[in-house]
């Protein structure tokens, strides 16, 4: 069945290095978009993480917030990188050659600045983080893909519901063509006989022609089982799981096409009054079809 690009999901293990949290949340997007906030001390793990989130979700905004608390500061050393802090020297040089200023940088204020100095762990340790790393975000996926199953079967329920709702109105339009003929036949039958004296040439076959060619005009048969079909496909892919959304969209595209061709033709009241509705449960079933993968 089809899931719900909508989720959360979290998930925190602990081992000698340290305790692992993995947080991961979506909302509605019509590509993948990954967004990750994670330690700079485990940055080297980034690609891994969404090189795994891509063979598990499709479509959506996905923000992941890792959360790292580390109990072995034994093995961490510091490193020095002197080329960024010759940059950031020779931009407050620069700085105070052009506007005039006193250049206080300090040792002090220079060591402070992002990736002067970055936290490094030896192999051993980053062996121990990716295994730790792994778990956790599996972890985090499994919760995170239970929670889109289940809002999925939620939205599949809800719509399964409008296409029932779609095709009573649809229903209604059929049965209401018949009728609609009839009625015009009678009308021409009453105005002939209003003026009897004029049309006494005018024979059955001739007021046939015109009921035929009236009945042509207001046809939706094409329209109707084209719809009807849609709506059937519709019913077939919300059983499907993966990728959906897309074909989903179009399916809902066209029968709003079919819907919009109906009420043109209409000559009825009451039939605009049932594609009005129809309609409007078209347009439901469209923005809810946004919110699955």
């Amino acid at each position: 069945m089809a899931n719900s690009m909508t989720g959360f999901g979290q998930c925190t293990k602990e081992e000698t290095i340290g305790r692992l949290t993995i947080e991961i949340k979506s909302v509605n997007q019509r590509f993948l978009d990954i967004s990750v906030r994670m330690p700079r001390e485990l940055s080297f793990l980034e690609m891994r993480l969404r090189d795994t989130i891509k063979k598990r979700i499709v479509r959506g905004k996905v923000d992941v917030f890792v959360i790292f608390e580390g109990n072995n500061d034994e093995n961490i050393s510091l490193k020095y990188n002197p080329n960024i802090a010759r940059s950031y020297l020779e931009g407050a040089k620069e700085m105070e050659e052009a506007f005039g200023i006193k250049n206080d940088m300090t040792t002090a204020a220079l060591s402070a600045l992002p990736y002067v100095f970055e936290k490094v762990t030896n192999q051993s340790d980053e062996d121990e983080l990716t295994k730790l790393f792994d778990e956790t975000l599996l972890c985090a996926l499994d919760s995170f893909e239970d929670a889109r199953r289940s809002e999925g079967e939620r939205l599949v329920k809800d719509l399964l519901q409008k296409t029932d709702e779609l095709l009573s109105y649809v229903s209604g339009i059929e049965k209401r063509e018949p009728e609609i003929i009839a009625s015009y036949k009678e009308k021409i039958k009453q105005k002939l006989s209003d003026f009897s004296d004029i049309t006494e040439g005018i024979d059955s076959s001739r007021l046939a022609l015109e009921v035929t060619m009236y009945a042509d005009k207001i046809c939706v048969d094409e329209e109707i089982v084209r719809l009807k079909s849609h709506v059937k496909e519709t019913r077939s892919v919300l059983q499907n799981q993966g990728e959906v959304g897309r074909r989903l969209d179009f399916l809902s595209q066209e029968m709003n096409r079919e819907a919009n061709t109906i009420l043109s033709k209409s000559v009825d009241v009451m039939t605009d009054s049932i594609g009005v509705s129809m309609k409007t449960v078209i347009e439901k079933i469209r923005e809810q079809i946004q919110n699955l993968e």
